[in-house]
C-alpha cells in the first residue's frame, strides 16, 4: 500500500435524537455533508489553512476547531509528530441540526487515519471525533458523530463506557429533511430542557425507543410510525421553530410514517416508505415553508450506510538515487 501525502474526504450530515431517542439515536444521510482536504507537511505543525462555506464564523485556530482538535487528538494518541495542513469546506448550514460539527470532526479523524496508513479501525476513531465535538459545542455527544463515522443508524447504548450499536434499517425506508433558514442556537435549545421528567412521560418515551428500534429491525413500517413520538423534548423545542405544527401536519397528510426535529433544529425530518412518498412529503413540507416566507434546503435519501468516503488521494513521491 502506497503511503499517501494528501487526501480529500466527504463526511455526511446526520439526524440525531430521531424523535424519542434524545442523545442516544442517530443516523447518517447522503447529503449534505462536509469535504475536507488534508496534506502532510514537513512543518511539524497541524494548521487549518482554509475554511470555506462558513461565512467566516469558524475559528482557524486548530485547538478551537472541531476538525483541528480531532487531528491533534489522533496524533497525540499515536505519539506521532507530523505536520498536517487542513482545508475545510462546509457544505451545510451551521447550527442546522444536521450534525455540522460532527461531520467536520469525523471527516478529519477519518482522513488523518487514512494518511497514516489506517492503523486504527474506523470505530476506534470515535473518541477523537468526540473531542472535536466537545471543542465545538461544549458537549461530547456521540449520536451525530457515531452515525457520521459508522454510517447507518446507531444507538449509543452507553457513554461510560462508550458503547455504540448499529441498528439495521428496512430496505425501503427513506428520509426527507427540510432545513428552513432560521437560526436556532443549540445552546438556547439546551436551556429549554428540564432536569427531571415525570415517570409517566419517561415510561412512554422508553416504550417508543424500544418500539422504534424493533420496527426498524423487523421492517415493520407501521410500528416505526407509531413509535415516532417524543413527549419530553420536542414539546419544548418545537415552540422555537416557526411553522413546526403546520409542517408536521402537511408531512403526515402526504404519507410520512413519522415526523420530528433533527437534532436541536431547526431542521425537521420524516421517515417514509418508498422514494415516491418521500418526495411527496418533501413537496408538502416545501409548500408550508414557502408560505411562511423562509428560504430553505430540502434533501431526500435513504439512510447513508457508508459514512465518510475518500474522494481523492495522492501518493507520496518516491525519491530515486
Amino acid at each position: 500500500m502506497e503511503k499517501l501525502s494528501s487526501i480529500s474526504v466527504f463526511a455526511p450530515a446526520t439526524v440525531a435524537n430521531v424523535t424519542c431517542g434524545f442523545d442516544v439515536l442517530g443516523f447518517a444521510i447522503d447529503a449534505p455533508g462536509d469535504t475536507l482536504e488534508l496534506t502532510l507537511t514537513e512543518t511539524g505543525e497541524v494548521r487549518i489553512t482554509e475554511i470555506t462555506g462558513d461565512e467566516g464564523k469558524l475559528p482557524l485556530a486548530v485547538e478551537k476547531n472541531t476538525a483541528g482538535v480531532a487531528v491533534l487528538e489522533y496524533l497525540k494518541h499515536l505519539g506521532i509528530k507530523q505536520g498536517v495542513d487542513i482545508r475545510l469546506h462546509k457544505q451545510m448550514p451551521l447550527g442546522s441540526g444536521l450534525g455540522s460539527s460532527a461531520a467536520s470532526a469525523v471527516g478529519a479523524a477519518f482522513a488523518i487515519n487514512e494518511l497514516m496508513g489506517a492503523p486504527l479501525e474506523r470505530k476506534d476513531l470515535l473518541p477523537f471525533a468526540l473531542e472535536g465535538e466537545r471543542a465545538a459545542c461544549g458537549f461530547a455527544h456521540a449520536d451525530n458523530a457515531a452515525a457520521a463515522l459508522m454510517g447507518g443508524f446507531v444507538l449509543v447504548r452507553s457513554y461510560e463506557p462508550l458503547d455504540v450499536v448499529n441498528i439495521t434499517v428496512p430496505e425501503d425506508l427513506y428520509v426527507t429533511v427540510i432545513h428552513p433558514d432560521v437560526e436556532v442556537p443549540t445552546k438556547q435549545m439546551r436551556k429549554l430542557l428540564k432536569e427531571q421528567v415525570p415517570l409517566k412521560d419517561a415510561v412512554t418515551q422508553w416504550g417508543n425507543v424500544g418500539g422504534l428500534i424493533a420496527g426498524l429491525m423487523s421492517s415493520d413500517y407501521a410500528l416505526i410510525g407509531r413509535s415516532m413520538e417524543d413527549v419530553i423534548v420536542e414539546p419544548l423545542r418545537s415552540t422555537l421553530i416557526p411553522g413546526f405544527q403546520e409542517v408536521r401536519k402537511a408531512a403526515m397528510v402526504a404519507g410520512a410514517l413519522g415526523f420530528g426535529i433533527s437534532g436541536s433544529g431547526p431542521s425537521q425530518f420524516t421517515f417514509s416508505q418508498g422514494p415516491e412518498t418521500a418526495q411527496k412529503v418533501a413537496e408538502a413540507m416545501e409548500t408550508i415553508i414557502k408560505s411562511l416566507g423562509f428560504t430553505y434546503q430540502v434533501y431526500v435519501s435513504k439512510v447513508n450506510m457508508q459514512g465518510p468516503t475518500v474522494l481523492a488521494a495522492e501518493a507520496q513521491q518516491q525519491s530515486t538515487v
